[in-house]
């Protein structure tokens, strides 16, 4: 499976976040994903959420992507073993599976300074 989100990010940018829900009516069900880009901080958080507790956070990456007022294209590939992030083509980060089954996760939520072009 896979998720591309294509946008713009804002002009003055903080963060934004794409999240994979369990139940997108409510927000204490477990996360299969959260990713948080901040950039003050020019970090890319990821972190899941099971039985109400938080993990332990994975912050590496090689370089940060993200300038504000440029377009962008990411794709979240779902892997046996892994999300696999890439963007713009080049490969940016991975995230191990935490909740299982996997097809527990049902909902895409994106929040933020950046505005969607497209989601698919």
């Amino acid at each position: 499976m896979k998720i591309t989100i294509i946008g713009v990010i804002c002009s003055n940018p903080k963060s934004f976040a794409v999240t994979l829900l369990c139940d997108p009516m409510d927000a204490s069900k477990d996360i299969g994903l959260s990713l948080a880009v901040n950039f003050s901080e020019k970090s890319i958080t990821r972190n899941a959420q099971i039985a109400g507790k938080w993990g332990r956070e994975e912050k590496n990456i090689p370089y940060f992507p993200f300038t504000a007022g440029d377009t962008f294209k990411m794709e979240l590939l779902c892997e046996h073993q892994q999300i696999r992030v890439l963007l713009d083509g080049r490969q940016l980060c991975y995230f191990t599976h935490r909740v299982q089954p996997l097809h527990l996760v049902t909902a895409l939520q994106i929040s933020g300074d950046i505005k969607l072009t497209k989601v698919a």
